[in-house]
C-alpha cells in the first residue's frame, strides 16, 4: 500500500481541517494540501518520473515540505530527504549516490545546490513550483507494494560517507501503528510541530499526524528556537514534538531563565543520542509529564523501544532511577535480543550487541551489499549499539561498540562516565573516549565543558566518589564546546583526532 493513501482518505473525510501552518497562519486545509500534493504529483509524472524513481528533498522546515513529499509518493517514487544545513556539495553527493532524477529545494538552498549538481533543481514558492502546483491533478494514487521503497535515509555519516538505508512503506507503516500502540496517542486536535529537521526524525513522524488529521505547524524561523517554541505551543496547543537530547536541554535551561512553563506541550518524544538522567530529571521536574524516549536508527526507524510517559516520570519505583536510564522496552512490531560477537543471544543481564528483527527493520543499504551483508545476519539488524537487557525487558544503552574502551583486559563504557561528571554541578557538557596506553591498550580520557574554570582534581574526586576508581578518567580536557554534527550527535571521532594532535 501507498502510505500517502493516508493523506488521501483524511482529505475525504476532513477537507476542512486545518492542515499546513507557517507560525500562526494556516496555510492549507487538508483538501488544499491533498489537491496541491496530486497536482504535483502529476507535474512529476510529466517530467518523466516513474514508479521507484527518487526526488531529493533539500528543504528547511516549510509547509511545502510536507506537500513536496506526499506529491512524490503519490507519484510512486521514493523520497531522498537532506538535512538543510549540509553543504551543497554533501547535497550533492547524496542526490549522485540515490540517483535523484530531481530535487526540490526551499529559498536559500536551491541556488547553491543548483551549482553543484546536475540534477534538475526546483525552488519550492519559484516560478516551475507554481505550474507544478497549477498542473492537472493525477487522478489517483500510483499503486506501490509494501517492500517497495518509500524513503531513501542517509545516516549522518559520523565515520566517513552516509550510507543510504532503504525504508519502504511496510516499515513506514509499521513504524506509525508502532507509535500509536507503545509511544503515544495522536487525536485530529492535536498540533505537530517541526523544529528539528524534518529530514529526519521529526519529518518521519508526519505519517501518523497526517492519518489522524492534525495539524503541521512549521516555524516562521525554519528550524530550532527555544522562545518561538513556546510561544507556538501557547498558541496552538496540545503540542507534539521529536527532539534530540541536547534540544531538550536547551529548552530547559531557557524556560528556566525565562520563566516559561511549557504550556500547550502535550507530548516531546526524545530520542537520536544520550539522554543523561540529570538532564530528563530537571526537564520533567519544570515541564512535568510530557515526555517519551524512543530508540531506533534509521535502519529501524524510530521504533525498537519506548520509555513511556509514566516511565519517564515515576519517582516510586524501586528501580526507578534504572529505568530513568534505560531506553524502555521494545516496542511491538520488533522482536529485541543482545547478541554476542557471533549473534547468538545473550541472557538477561548480560552485555552485548542490541539485535532487532521484526517488519519496521530495512531491506539493506541502497546499492551496498558489503555494508548490507555486515549489518543483517538471518534477519536480525546488528546496531552497532553495545546494550543490556534487564529481567523486566528494559533495555539500557551502553555505547556503540566501537566507542567501548578496554583497559587492562576490562571493558569501560564511556557513557557510564559521562553520566558521573554531569551530576557535578559545574559540568555542563562531557564526553569520554579512550586514549591508547602501553601498558593497559586503553585508558579514560575527559572532554569537559565547565561553567566556569574546570578545577580537574575536584572532577576526579567527584568521579571516585560516584563510579569504580577504574573508571575514572585519567586526564580531563576543558573545551569551549563538543563537535557536533547536525543532528546534535558529539563526533568522538574528532575528539579521537584532537587528542591526537595534542599528544
Amino acid at each position: 500500500m501507498n502510505i500517502a493513501l493516508w493523506l488521501a482518505r483524511t482529505a475525504q473525510i476532513s477537507p476542512d481541517r486545518p492542515a499546513l501552518y507557517l507560525g500562526r497562519e494556516m496555510v492549507a486545509d487538508y483538501g488544499t494540501f491533498h489537491e496541491r500534493a496530486m497536482r504535483v504529483a502529476g507535474w512529476l509524472i510529466s517530467k518523466g518520473i516513474q514508479p521507484g524513481d527518487r526526488v531529493g528533498l533539500f528543504m528547511k522546515n516549510v509547509p511545502e515540505y510536507l506537500v513536496a513529499q506526499y506529491a512524490a509518493w503519490a507519484a510512486g517514487a521514493a523520497v531522498v530527504p537532506i538535512n538543510a544545513k549540509l553543504h551543497a556539495k554533501e547535497a550533492e553527493w547524496i542526490l549522485d549516490n540515490a540517483g535523484a532524477r530531481l530535487c526540490f529545494a526551499s529559498s536559500g538552498l536551491c541556488d547553491a545546490l543548483s551549482d553543484a549538481t546536475d540534477v534538475d533543481c526546483v525552488l519550492t514558492g519559484g516560478a516551475e513550483w507554481e505550474r507544478a502546483l497549477a498542473y492537472d491533478p493525477l487522478p489517483s494514487m500510483t499503486p506501490r507494494a509494501p517492500a517497495d521503497l518509500c524513503w531513501l535515509f542517509y545516516t549522518s555519516g559520523t565515520t566517513g560517507r552516509p550510507k543510504g538505508v532503504m525504508i519502504t512503506h511496510r516499515m513506514l507503516q509499521a513504524m506509525a501503528l508502532s507509535y500509536f500502540a507503545d509511544v503515544d496517542e495522536v487525536h485530529e486536535d492535536d498540533t505537530a510541530l517541526y523544529a528539528a529537521p524534518m529530514s529526519h526524525g521529526a519529518g518521519i513522524y508526519n505519517v501518523m499526524h497526517v492519518l489522524k488529521g492534525a495539524r503541521h505547524v512549521h516555524p516562521p524561523s525554519q528550524g530550532f528556537d527555544e522562545a518561538e517554541i513556546f510561544d507556538l505551543a501557547r498558541h496552538h496547543g496540545r503540542v507534539h514534538m521529536f527532539c534530540a537530547p541536547t534540544m531538550v536541554k536547551r529548552m530547559t535551561e531557557v524556560a528556566k531563565q525565562t520563566g516559561e512553563s511549557g504550556a500547550g506541550l502535550r507530548t516531546i518524544v526524545y530520542g537520536g543520542g544520550p539522554m543523561y538522567v540529570s538532564d530528563i530529571t530537571e526537564a520533567v521536574d519544570h515541564f512535568g509529564p510530557v515526555f517519551v524516549q524512543i530508540y531506533g536508527q534509521g535502519e529501524c526507524p524510530m521504533c525498537i523501544t519506548a520509555l513511556s510517559r509514566s516511565d519517564v516520570t515515576d519517582r516510586t519505583h524501586p528501580n526507578w532511577q534504572a529505568r530513568l536510564a534505560s531506553v524502555g522496552r521494545a516496542q511491538s512490531v520488533v522482536e529485541l535480543a543482545i547478541g554476542d560477537s557471533a549473534g547468538n543471544p545473550l541472557p538477561a543481564g548480560e552485555v552485548g550487541e542490541i539485535m532487532a528483527r521484526g517488519d519496521a527493520v530495512m531491506p539493506g543499504y541502497w546499492q551496498n551489499p558489503e555494508a548490507s551483508a555486515k549489518a543483517l545476519r538471518d534477519g536480525w539488524l546488528m546496531t552497532g549499539d553495545m546494550g543490556q537487557i534487564d529481567e523486566d525487558g528494559y533495555l539500557t544503552l551502553k555505547d556503540r561498540s566501537k566507542d567501548l574502551i578496554i583497559s587492562g583486559g576490562t571493558n569501560i563504557y564511556p557513557r557510564e562516565v559521562e553520566e558521573a561528571l554531569l551530576t557535578h554541578p559545574d559540568v555542563v557538557e562531557a564526553s569520554v573516549i579512550g586514549r591508547p596506553h602501553p601498558e593497559w591498550g586503553e585508558d579514560v580520557v575527559a572532554f569537559v565543558v565547565c561553567r566556569d574554570k574546570m578545577d580537574s582534581a575536584a572532577l576526579d574526586a567527584h568521579c571516585l566518589a560516584n563510579i569504580a576508581r577504574f573508571k575514572r578518567p585519567k586526564a580531563y580536557f576543558q573545551t569551549d564546546a563538543l563537535p557536533k554534527n547536525n543532528y546534535g550527535k558529539v563526533l568522538k571521532t574528532a575528539l579521537r583526532s584532537q587528542l591526537e594532535e595534542m599528544s
